[in-house]
């Protein structure tokens, strides 16, 4: 079992484990000391972000050789649409086992791919066989594959939701199938409905390239509802944190900064800013993001088992109307943003910024 994050010693959060380290309940974002309980014999291993970074690169250049279609999911995962590429490379199925090969041909890596005809259902596909799986889930047969699985495969149902599912005797996909779609939608809220569409393999987005994308978002669903302030505020902060420093990786600022929050019984509200001007600071968006939290949703104490942040309206640097002077204040969090952005991506450092005591406000 390989720990990657934290110290043998107890100290840090866990960044990812493998199969074996999992075995024991070990799992990312959770303590180094928690980990350590669980699987004592575990190998704890220091992340490296500026190797895993370069062979990310390397094998985003793999999936740009067969599509320009490549919507990344994260440092180590993307959705590819090659319905256009058939007459050079043949079949999805043939691209996918091409693409599988060079990637463990040309970085020595095993990757996991999921062919289907939409992206949740490759995306589940993509998982069914991990690490070193090939899954093709033809549109014939997706209504069957589906039934088998559990619900909590379903995009949208996390840990809690499964349990509430279950408490209703839905176990299954092909349970929540049984259920009249107006009982659910009564019991479960309007999300059910969203809920019903994944169960029955049916998915209309398309993949959309980053240099198109119309939006850049962060959310985490929650293993426990959570309620307190200050603990929704810090996942707040980092999800934030996270959207600017995507903003900027990818030479984007936003002008419309929206808060997603889904209550236990599955409604979900959001809650939009449109900023004075466009930006990529980490300061502006988090500071955006805390006030719909605080002022803009409503929660009036309820807990929460959904937060996200969005950035929207984006605009290249220098499209938007700026201000005709300078802020310090700006541009000094600008160049703060700039160092930060230079240590996580050479460290993969989790770092948050801290109360400047000349500044009214937490930075």
């Amino acid at each position: 079992p390989v720990i990657v994050g934290g110290t043998p010693d107890g100290r840090g959060v866990v960044s990812a484990a493998n199969y074996e380290a999992r075995k024991f309940g070990v799992h990312s974002a959770m303590s180094a000391a928690r980990a350590v309980k669980l699987c004592p014999d575990g190998v704890f291993l220091r992340g490296r972000m500026e190797r895993y970074s370069e062979i990310s690169k390397q094998v985003f250049a793999i999936f740009d050789d067969f599509s320009p279609l490549v919507e990344p999911l994260s440092i180590d995962e993307a959705f590819l649409d090659v319905s256009g590429c058939r007459r050079l490379f043949g079949s999805a199925e043939n691209v996918g086992r091409l693409v599988k090969k060079r990637i463990l041909d040309e970085v020595g890596l095993v990757a996991s791919v999921g062919v289907a005809s939409n992206k949740f259902l490759a995306k589940l596909a993509s998982d069914l066989e991990k690490p070193d799986g090939f899954t093709v889930i033809p549109p014939d047969r997706a209504k069957e594959i589906l039934a088998a699985l559990p619900v909590g495969r379903l995009w949208g149902v996390g840990k809690v939701a499964e349990r509430e599912l279950k408490k209703f005797g839905i176990r299954k996909v092909a349970d929540l199938l049984a259920v009249p779609r107006d009982l659910l939608i009564s019991q479960f809220g309007d999300h059910t409905g969203r809920l019903l569409e994944l169960a029955v393999g049916h998915d209309e987005r398309p993949v959309v390239p980053v240099h198109e994308a119309k939006s850049i978002g962060n959310e985490t669903t929650f293993r426990e509802d959570i309620a307190d302030p200050d603990h929704l505020s810090g996942i707040l902060d980092n999800l934030a944190a996270k959207v600017a420093r995507r903003l900027r990786s990818h030479g984007f600022e936003t002008r419309t900064v929206t808060l997603k929050a889904r209550y236990p019984d599955f409604t979900t509200h959001t809650r939009a800013e449109t900023l004075p001007e466009p930006t990529d600071s980490s300061v502006e968006i988090r500071d955006a993001a805390r006030r719909l939290l605080a002022e803009r949703l409503g929660r009036r104490g309820r807990a929460l088992r959904l937060i996200g942040v969005t950035a929207s309206n984006l605009v290249h640097p220098g499209e938007g109307q700026g201000s005709l002077f300078a802020d310090p204040g700006r541009e000094r969090d600008r160049k703060l943003d700039d160092i930060l952005d230079k240590v996580h991506g050479r460290y993969g450092a989790k770092l948050r910024r801290g109360l400047d005591p000349n500044r009214d406000e937490s930075t």
